[in-house]
């Protein structure tokens, strides 16, 4: 027999219903509430027989939960979920990346990871020669939406009466440049969903200044939030806009592998 005898019958080795399994479970984890089957169908843009089939097994397995119509994650997700480390084998992946992003940009580079409407973490990050005795200053922090890069694109993400709903009329002030006012919160946001990046100039500490972008799945779905961080005399400069035209590349490096 020859080697090409020998040979797969495809050299694509995918199995696409799997593919289509996890496209279906990634857009029912946007929907904590339940969706419909034929809701989700068309929000993955597969057919309305497909859709079902997958959810039947995927049900049979505990990967996925029905209450009456209302399909939602699984107890197995859950218990899987449990044992996996989120930023396992991704940190790795986007590691690189981020390192060539922040020895471009000479400033520290971090990418988080959006876990809901409002929440992210912050996995990894890249430090540029100038911080190289202060590696992962920023992985594991928490910081407040409104006074965050990366808050402000999770934000943007959101409508303006969502965002009303979920901060008080006056917010917490971290310094003198805090914006401290729910409208002038929402102004802000509007802003950020025009030009496409979110700037943090002073609102957090004093002298720190933050540029963030998204970072966007085939879907065009956030996935992660990408920032350049460091002081204010360097990036509030005719720099800013190579700064973001840089992280854009980044983020769409990270948005491959991620995939």
């Amino acid at each position: 027999m020859t080697e090409e005898e020998q040979a797969p019958e495809s050299v694509d080795a995918t199995n696409k219903s799997i593919i289509k399994a996890v496209v279906l479970l990634r857009e029912l984890g946007r929907h904590p509430r339940g969706i419909t089957a034929t809701e989700l169908a068309q929000s993955v843009g597969m057919s309305r027989q497909t859709t079902s089939r997958l959810l039947l097994t995927l049900e049979q397995t505990g990967l996925i939960g029905r209450k009456g119509t209302l399909y939602s994650l699984g107890y197995e997700i859950a218990r899987l979920g449990r044992l996996a480390d989120p930023s396992t084998g991704l940190t790795e992946r986007v590691q690189p990346i981020l390192d060539e992003a922040a020895t471009d940009l000479n400033e520290s580079v971090t990418f988080a990871i959006v876990n809901g409407e409002l929440d992210y973490d912050v996995v990894a990050e890249g430090s540029s020669s100038r911080l190289l005795s202060v590696p992962q200053q920023y992985i594991g922090h928490k910081y407040p939406l409104h006074a965050s890069a990366s808050g402000k694109i999770l934000l943007a993400e959101e409508s303006d009466e969502k965002i009303e709903e979920a901060f008080p009329e006056i917010l917490e002030s971290f310094t003198r440049f805090t914006i401290t006012r729910r409208n002038d919160l929402i102004r802000e946001i509007q802003a950020v969903r025009e030009q496409g990046y979110a700037v943090l100039d002073n609102e957090l500490e004093e002298g720190l200044f933050t540029v963030g972008t998204a970072v966007r799945d085939v879907r065009g779905q956030l996935t992660g939030i990408l920032t350049a961080n460091g002081p204010g005399e360097r990036l509030r400069t005719g720099r800013l806009p190579a700064i973001v035209e840089r992280l854009r590349r980044a983020a769409d490096d990270i948005a491959k592998a991620m995939i």
